[in-house]
């Protein structure tokens, strides 16, 4: 019966923290499909490559505001998911240095 149960519950990422630079999809990287401003974390990873981790939506991220046409060096502390061949951070926190 504990089986069942275990294999039935959620499982759960712990937040990860990026360090990199808040950039607009729309604005900032020019990209073809964003219709609208997207806060996009600029993170270089240990092969020297530059990898984008999209931000989601949420209070968060409202309350931070959008890096628009800046380029924001910046801490998101959150959870990390592939989606639509995409990397997505849902923040729960987001501290930038500016």
């Amino acid at each position: 019966m504990l089986g069942a149960i275990a294999l039935g519950a959620p499982v759960f990422a712990a937040d990860e923290t990026l360090k990199g630079e808040l950039v607009c999809a729309k604005c900032y990287l020019k990209k073809a499909d964003a219709k609208e401003c997207q806060d996009v974390l600029l993170v270089t990873n240990a092969k020297g490559e530059t990898v984008e981790y999209y931000v989601a939506r949420n209070a968060v991220s409202q309350e931070s505001g959008e890096a628009c046409t800046d380029k924001v060096p910046a801490t998101v502390i959150g959870s990390v998911l592939e989606k639509d061949g995409r990397k997505w951070v849902t923040a729960s926190k987001i501290t930038k240095t500016k």
